[in-house]
Formats: C-alpha cells, sequence, structure tokens
C-alpha cells in the first residue's frame, strides 16, 4: 500500500471518530445503575447483588427528523424534556424491578438457610413422591397487558411529578412571596369584614397580589425566584443525607465521568473515566437551576393583581422557559460560549458537587457498560 492510501484511509478513520465523538450523550443515575442516551438509542445498566450487570437497550425514535419543528431552537427543548422525562421514568422503573428481584432472592436464600421451604407443598394429592420435588409453577403473563399497565403507570408517575414540581416551585413560592410583601408592608393589604373567619381571611391574604409600580414587580419576582432556589436547594441538600440516595449521587458522577471520557476521545475504560470531573454543564441539575434564572427575568413581565392569573400565565409559560434554558445549556457546553452563558451555568456546576459524589471503579463500569450498550444501536457507530 503506497502513501497516499495509507493517507486517505487515516484521513477517513479520523473523520469517522470526529463524527461519533460530536455525538451528544447524556445520561441519569438510577438506583444502582445508570441510564445512558444517545441520539438514536438509549440503554441502561445495573449491578446486581451477585457483581453481575444487567442491561436493556433499545432504540429511540428520531421525532426531529419525521416532524421538522421539533429541531427549531426553543421548541426543541420542550420535546426533549417531555421525553427525557418518560425515559427517566422507564429507566428508575427498570432499576426498582432489578432491586426487588434481587431483595426476593435475597429473602429467599435466608428462607434456604434458615431450613424454611422456599415453596409451600400442595395438599390433597395422594402421592408419595409428590413432596419430594416441589415445583414452583409460573404461568405466562399477557406482554400486551403488562406493556399497557408499565405505561399507564409511567404516565401516572410524570403526572404526579409535574403536580408536585408546580405545587412545590410555583405556587408555594408565589404564595410566600405575596404573604412576606404583605407582612413587610411592599404589598397592600387586604380589606376585611368584621365578620370574615380564617377561612375568608386566608383568602383574602392570598387572591390578589396589590403592588403599585413596576420596580416593585421586578422585587417581587426577583423574591419569587430566590425563594424557589431555596426550596430546591434545601430538598437536595436534605436527600444527600438519605444513604440510598448518597449511593444514587454516586451513580451520577459515574455518569458525568464517563460522559466527560467519551467527549474527550478517551478509551472507555474506568482508570480513564476516573481521572474526569464531576461537574459537567449539560448536566440536569444546572439545567434545572438555569430555569429558575429564567423564569426569573420572563416572569418579571407578568403583572397581574389576581393571584389566579399569575398561576396560569406561568404554569403556561414553562415550556417556554424550559426551552429557553435548554438552549443556554446546550450552548454554554460549547468552547465558544460567551461568558455570559458560563456564568449562567455556574451556579449549578456548584450544586453538583452535592448531586454527583465520587464513584468507586465498579460504578464507572456500570456507567461504561450502559454507553456501551447505547453507542452498539448508535447508527454513526455502526
Amino acid at each position: 500500500m503506497n502513501l497516499r492510501s495509507k493517507k486517505r484511509i487515516f484521513r477517513f478513520v479520523h473523520s469517522v471518530f470526529a463524527l461519533e465523538r460530536d455525538l451528544i450523550v447524556g445520561g441519569q443515575a438510577v438506583m444502582e445503575g445508570v441510564m445512558m442516551r444517545t441520539p438514536s438509542a438509549y440503554a441502561i445498566a445495573c449491578r446486581r447483588n451477585d457483581g453481575s450487570i444487567v442491561t436493556t437497550a433499545e432504540k429511540l425514535p428520531r421525532w426531529s427528523d419525521k416532524y421538522k419543528w421539533m429541531n427549531t431552537p426553543v421548541l426543541r427543548g420542550g420535546a426533549t424534556l417531555i421525553q427525557s422525562l418518560a425515559l427517566g421514568i422507564k429507566a428508575l422503573n427498570f432499576s426498582a424491578r432489578i432491586f426487588e428481584e434481587d431483595e426476593k432472592l435475597l429473602k429467599q436464600k435466608e428462607k434456604a438457610a434458615a431450613g424454611e421451604p422456599a415453596f409451600a407443598y400442595v395438599e390433597g394429592t395422594d402421592d408419595p413422591n409428590f413432596t419430594k420435588a416441589p415445583v414452583k409453577v409460573t404461568m405466562p403473563e399477557n406482554a400486551e397487558k403488562t406493556k399497557l399497565s408499565q405505561s399507564a403507570s409511567a404516565a401516572g408517575s410524570i403526572a404526579f411529578a409535574l403536580a408536585f414540581n408546580i405545587a412545590l416551585f410555583i405556587v408555594a413560592p408565589l404564595l410566600l412571596t405575596n404573604l412576606l410583601f404583605i407582612w413587610l408592608g411592599w404589598a397592600g393589604a387586604p380589606t376585611l369584614a368584621a365578620e370574615a373567619g380564617w377561612f375568608e381571611t386566608a383568602m383574602a391574604y392570598v387572591w390578589k397580589i396589590k403592588l403599585d409600580t413596576l420596580g416593585a414587580w421586578v422585587g417581587f419576582n426577583l423574591i419569587d425566584g430566590l425563594i424557589r432556589m431555596v426550596f430546591f436547594i434545601l430538598m437536595i441538600f436534605s436527600m444527600s443525607y438519605i444513604r440510598d440516595i448518597r449511593r444514587v449521587f454516586e451513580y451520577h458522577g459515574a455518569e458525568h465521568k464517563t460522559v466527560f471520557a467519551w467527549e474527550r476521545g478517551l478509551d472507555l475504560l474506568p482508570e480513564n473515566a476516573a481521572k474526569m470531573p464531576r461537574q459537567h454543564p449539560r448536566c440536569g441539575t444546572s439545567f434545572l437551576m438555569v430555569v429558575m434564572l429564567v423564569a426569573i427575568v420572563l416572569f418579571s413581565f407578568i403583572n397581574f393583581e389576581a393571584m389566579w392569573m399569575n398561576l396560569v400565565v406561568r404554569i403556561a409559560l414553562m415550556p417556554l422557559v424550559a426551552g429557553l434554558s435548554y438552549e443556554v445549556i446546550r450552548y454554554a457546553a460549547r468552547k465558544e460560549s460567551g461568558a455570559i452563558f458560563k456564568l449562567m451555568t455556574l451556579p449549578g456546576l456548584w450544586l453538583q458537587n452535592i448531586t454527583t459524589q465520587e464513584p468507586d471503579e465498579e460504578q464507572l463500569e456500570v456507567a461504561i457498560r450502559a454507553l456501551d450498550e447505547s453507542l452498539k444501536l448508535e447508527p454513526a457507530t455502526t
């Protein structure tokens, strides 16, 4: 083979390698495992109690190829968020099922060690040999019914998560801010009848926001956003003291380190991933912090006296907030992004000191296995 042919082969291999490394990969920590996602596929890897790693992988529909509007900046953020929520619930359900299977197996082993029969014998038989070899009979499940049940469970989980987050991060901060402004004398207090009961009094204090100037509204939305951030940070901080959640945070760190190793073109080995940082600008933690910052700015233009109008408009604007935040996170991850974008993601990077913990080698192996399985289904890597 001459020199020119060798150069052509080198350029071809280099271009393919560069194309692979340009793939945007991300993931999510689950119970004793990691879910990794590439543009066209996802894979989940979980560590069992016996040390083995169980995986599942599946191709993802490329909705943006079929519906071009879903690849439009800002709009793609909302679509990506909805798909990520559904995929995240699916990953958590898979890891929970593996965890339950391990727990059942552990209990069976404990019963066997204690001399208890693993299965109950059937009464009413005259065969003396029947009880010598008890058999566990497993009836085949209706696959279609099971799939529908899982889909309904995922939809219910998403609906509950959305309702909980709306109540905690939109409704509660808005009500508390209004009460705080009234207490400090920065907002007008309601007029109450002499015979008003406790319910009428409470409704009067939260039903209207009485502010006179635009500056007061800007301050109101700033305090509202700060309360929202405090709620979020307190929730994350308190969860970090739960042992099982801390394990999830360690797998979260393994996911980030593995993604960094991939993006930097390193071989996907635990020793390479271990050297990588835990804080990644495209993390969901950073995304949520950016969402709160964008919401402060956007909600400052919402000036309704009626409390319910503020709530309705804020909920309606959440897809726009998510879309704008997605573009900020996406651009901030690039090397050429400006200082403003880096600054907006900085609080999220700080918070990742809590939401990610240093993983061990076995946890890195799980994250790498998940990414490997996902890449196998990626057209650009086959």
